[in-house]
């Protein structure tokens, strides 16, 4: 008898899988663990459904794919390291962050993006727990860069195919330079943990590729809108408009041909940071949320900083 079943994670989609019956107990056989870690380098994604809601049973799933990283920003909230070491706590506060999206205002509305854009360093994936739900939105969008490699128009294809993009740590919504949606602005700022700004300075800009290619032949179109400040060596007019033009071909897209999960109090979820975009809708600004995340080691090499860091990032920033 199989210790899990496996079912697609939605009809038509390219990427993703659902992993359904799997118990803590199974998770101690390696054979297992391997199979899972197989389906997710496959697809890209997984969704665990019906899975035990406790931390041990996080850190279980995580260890399939990977050793903890911590996250390389400071002062963002950690659960008890003695108790969960290297996870954090992902929280919509009420009333604070607040952007105002096609005449709508939410909370902790984020665009399409990879995680740790702005380090040199990313993590190979991210695994995602709902702690504490809304009833409307806080929905967390998916997209597979392999395909979106594939459907981009030839022509923008081509113009962006060997370009890189400099990104920086910039989390603000006033900060958003490229691909916004319309009818845009920002109502509140979001709170910044103590120590941020202290970091942010020590901090050069990071280098990634807009396209690479996996091992296995592959190519991945890999652009963050969320904390992008321009081509490299074409930070004018021109480059800002070509890379305007693909986020928001990102966005077209990504309305057609991405998977949008509704959090159940039952599941948690894994993605390929190297390959997968994501985004979250955001929640009414007076309802509160909470995730609990784990950060998966592992990168592929490609990311750079732009000057040399005035100091080293440290053990907390390694991620």
């Amino acid at each position: 008898m199989s210790s899990f079943t496996t079912a697609p994670l939605q009809e038509g989609l390219p990427f993703g899988v659902r992993i359904g019956g799997l118990t803590f107990e199974a998770l101690g056989d390696r054979a297992v663990r391997d199979k899972i870690d197989t389906l997710f380098v496959q697809h890209g994604m997984i969704v665990f459904e019906d899975v035990e809601q406790t931390d041990a049973m996080q850190l279980a799933i995580s260890s399939c794919f990977g050793p903890l990283k911590e996250h390389p920003v400071k002062g963002v909230g950690r659960v008890d390291s003695d108790r969960m070491p290297g996870v954090i706590e992902i929280r919509s506060r009420r009333g604070r962050g607040i952007v105002e999206v096609g005449g709508k205002q939410l909370s902790h509305w984020l665009p399409w993006h990879f995680d740790h854009c702005y380090n040199d360093e990313l993590n190979r994936a991210g695994v995602l727990r709902s702690v504490e739900r809304v009833e409307e939105g806080g929905i967390t969008g998916f997209l597979d860069g392999m395909a979106l490699y594939q459907a981009f128009p030839e022509d923008l294809r081509r113009r962006i195919e060997d370009a890189e993009v400099v990104y920086t740590l910039s989390t603000q919504y006033d900060d958003l330079k490229f691909g916004r949606p319309d009818e845009y602005r920002m109502v509140e700022p979001k709170p910044m943990p103590a120590g941020f700004a202290e970091q942010v300075a020590e901090m050069p800009r990071a280098i990634h590729p807009a396209v690479w290619t996996r091992p296995t032949g592959e190519k991945v179109l890999h652009v963050s809108a969320y904390m992008a400040q321009g081509l490299v060596g074409d930070e004018t007019s021109k480059g800002d408009a070509l890379l305007e033009e693909v986020c928001q071909e990102i966005n077209r897209l990504g309305q057609s041909c991405s998977y949008h999960h509704k959090w159940r109090e039952s599941d948690m979820a894994i993605w390929d940071n190297l390959r997968m975009l994501h985004c979250v809708s955001g929640n009414h600004p007076e309802e509160e949320r909470l995730m609990y995340r784990t950060t998966i080691a592992g990168d592929y090499g490609l990311g750079r900083w732009e000057t040399e860091p005035k100091q080293a990032v440290g053990a907390d920033a390694m991620a």
